[in-house]
């Protein structure tokens, strides 16, 4: 089933005001300001920074094709001063680079899955609709999640759903699905969820969720790839910010989180040798943080989108250029 809705209806971009506050520095004190958002999806944010600046190029990185498309439609009236394009955004550098463009001056990543992702039923990201069970962000290519639940050994299934699910009871989950799959491959979405319900016990479902929401989140981001993505994009962002820039990430679970954690952790303190008498320009931090620790929505932007439950800001500002090598 295709959602019908226009998209500013469709998607409530998290976090808006804040994020687009915190850019707003970067992106007025240029002439001709450029921001990278790295992770489109139905345009929110986007559409609400080129609103608000008037001198603003945006450029729109997503794998997804249909939310390029969606994404296109809503920023029509802005389509002289912006650049939609398809990619994975760890090739921000690539994509920044093709374009002209020797810096930008602001980067926003919204991390994880996007609304339209979680809204198109027959995409078999949710729990709560029977579907295919593909879960690729880019249709157009890569294993789905079938293909990971019917063909990974059990003790991979077991790593995945342990590491990236964080679910405690991986090991049965994991031997249930190799169980069933002599019998059926899986081609559903609904007939992971019943192998799912069958060793969860109903006790952890009544306290900690759905029963399959670790399990989906896990097997979402072994298909996609997303964390080994996140932890080359980060860094790669923070490449393309020029002196002054300002970079603004939401993520939505812990792994995402730690990644950036450390990432913008490292390049925000001296890279002196203990010690050292007089630290030198080269050991100069990069990065200044512009958050305490991780932001998160307030209980109103939750009771407007529940999905924001979950989000967690942090940004920072390039203060230093790195040295030419």
């Amino acid at each position: 089933m295709t959602e019908q809705r226009p998209t500013s209806e469709r998607h409530v971009p998290v976090l808006k005001d804040r994020c687009i506050n915190l850019l707003a520095p970067a992106i007025e004190a240029v002439t001709h300001p450029v921001v990278v958002d790295a992770t489109l999806g139905m345009g929110g944010h986007s559409e609400a920074m080129l609103q608000r600046f008037p001198q603003l190029h945006l450029i729109g990185i997503d794998r997804d094709e249909e939310a390029l498309a969606l994404a296109g439609e809503r920023l029509a009236p802005f389509s002289s001063r912006t650049d939609l394009v398809h990619a994975v955004y760890d090739e921000i550098a690539e994509v920044v680079a093709d374009l002209g463009f020797p810096q930008v001056h602001g980067v926003l990543m919204d991390l994880g899955v996007s609304s339209l992702q979680l809204d198109e039923r027959n995409r078999g990201f949710a729990y709560s609709y029977d579907a295919p069970l593909d879960m690729r962000m880019d249709t157009s290519r890569g294993q789905t999640a079938a293909d990971v639940v019917n063909t990974y050994p059990e003790d991979r299934l077991f790593r995945v759903i342990r590491a990236w699910g964080e679910e405690k009871f991986a090991g049965r989950i994991a031997a249930r699905i190799v169980q069933a799959r002599e019998v059926k491959p899986f081609e559903t979405t609904g007939e992971l969820v019943e192998a799912i319900r069958q060793v969860v016990p109903a006790a952890a479902a009544r306290t900690g969720g759905h029963p399959a929401k670790r399990t989906f989140q896990a097997l979402r981001i072994e298909v996609n790839e997303e964390l080994d993505v996140l932890e080359r994009a980060v860094p790669a962002a923070v490449g393309v910010l020029a002196l002054h820039g300002r970079m603004v990430v939401m993520s939505y679970h812990s792994l995402e989180d730690k990644i950036v954690k450390k990432v913008f952790a490292a390049a925000s303190k001296s890279s002196a040798p203990p010690g050292f008498p007089v630290e030198l320009e080269e050991h100069k931090p990069e990065l200044k943080t512009l958050t305490r620790g991780t932001e998160v929505p307030t209980e109103l932007e939750i009771a407007e989108n529940p999905r924001a439950a979950s989000a967690r800001l942090r940004a920072v500002e390039r203060i230093r250029n790195r040295r030419a090598a």
